[in-house]
């Protein structure tokens, strides 16, 4: 766990962040008291399509590691959780487009931020629910996935529908005890500030979930009630191309993964604050897209720079605040025209990086990034500033 004056990746509205080391000068207006909607009725919030040439599948796992016991469970009782796998879909007719957040969740969610928007108004994604795997008679590359503190999976899905619709499979977890999450039969769990959990508690689930990743490829079905799989999912998968990201908390937990097991070929860190300091070398290829968490203020991350012996970048975006490269950047401007909240208020949520630019800077990187790795596929944006992304400085 982090130290108690760093609140990283602690959930806020909509996902958004505001660490008590850098709450903003003025806090934001608070919420009403009752749900709001747009005028003239409600308005669903939106996230951007993907830009890939197939369409979004997806199916939620549930998943149970019987190696790890689960004492605030009970006796008896093992590591539980629930887990999406987003893939490149075919005949999508017929399937309909999964929320953002179960409903259940997405309840929790909003009671515990405060932030007073109808649940009705929650986006829906682009993701089609049991949709067929495209395959093309090729093994799909797979990259995973880890929130934030007091998070949830669904955290970045504009990261995670672009990379599904160039060709990815990308399983997403919610860390249990740590996240906002809802059980099939109904159980829905928030964040335990009694049950602190560390960036290698993160990586102890990612590791698990990689062995589910191996399972499908190998045609086993990992769901612990043995639901029925999208058709063609089953050795569909290709364990030999696993990489990971992970925002936050879940940046660290990227790092500590990739340390303990060679299965990840290939690592992306949303402004990880790489603490405990972590002083092993890493030969992998690494990237850092960092904002706050930047290697001129902040020791921990200066310490962990030179421990990558591999391909490595380091990435910034001006005017990003910690929660910059994920779905707040879309998200909160839309709540605040309903809030009514104003321009400085926005600011001090979301920094002064423009959101549809936010959005490109979420959707090229990270797939120019895992297309060279994974798929050795060599363009020229992570080579150096790029006119297409005049906000993106590239630290030596």
């Amino acid at each position: 766990m982090l130290g108690t004056a760093l609140a990283v990746g602690a959930a806020a509205p909509l996902g958004l962040t505001q660490a008590a080391w850098a709450a903003p000068a003025a806090t934001p207006a608070a919420a009403p008291a009752t749900p709001a909607t747009a005028p003239g009725g409600p308005a669903r919030l939106t996230l951007p399509e993907p830009t890939g040439p197939h369409p979004v599948g997806t199916v939620a796992l549930h998943l149970l590691d019987a190696s790890r016991p689960d004492p605030v469970a009970g006796p008896g009782r093992y590591r539980e959780l629930m887990a999406s796998v987003w893939y490149p879909a075919r005949d999508v007719a017929g399937h309909p487009v999964a929320p953002w957040m179960a409903d259940g969740a997405m309840r929790a969610f909003l009671t515990d931020t405060g932030f007073a928007i109808d649940p009705a108004l929650a986006p829906l994604t682009s993701g089609h629910v049991g949709a067929p795997v495209h395959c093309a008679g090729h093994l799909l590359p797979v990259v995973v996935y880890s929130h934030g503190a007091h998070s949830q999976r669904a955290d970045h899905t504009v990261m995670v529908q672009e990379l599904a619709s160039h060709g990815y499979v990308v399983v997403t977890v919610d860390h249990t005890y740590d996240a906002f999450t809802e059980f099939p039969d109904g159980r829905v769990l928030t964040p335990d500030r009694n049950q602190p959990m560390g960036p290698a508690a993160f990586a102890a689930d990612i590791r698990f979930l990689l062995d589910c990743v191996e399972d499908l490829a190998a045609g086993r079905n990992p769901d612990t009630d043995r639901r029925a799989l999208p058709a063609g999912l089953l050795h569909a998968l290709d364990p030999h191309r696993i990489g990971m990201f992970g925002w936050s908390k879940g940046g660290t937990a990227t790092a500590l993964t990739m340390l303990a097991d060679q299965r990840v070929r290939a690592g992306l860190s949303l402004d990880g604050p790489m603490q405990p300091t972590i002083t092993t070398d890493l030969d992998r290829p690494f990237m850092m897209m960092t904002a706050v968490f930047n290697r001129a203020d902040q020791p921990d991350v200066a310490e962990f720079w030179p421990h990558l012996r591999g391909w490595r970048l380091n990435i910034r975006a001006e005017g990003a605040v910690h929660s910059s490269y994920g779905d707040n950047q879309v998200l909160i401007p839309q709540a605040a025209k309903i809030l009514g909240m104003t321009e400085q208020q926005l600011q001090e949520w979301i920094g002064t990086l423009d959101p549809a630019h936010a959005v490109r800077i979420q959707q090229a990187y990270p797939l120019a990034f895992f297309d060279l790795h994974l798929r050795h596929r060599r363009g020229h944006l992570l080579d150096g500033p790029s006119p297409a992304f005049p906000e993106v400085n590239f630290l030596p």
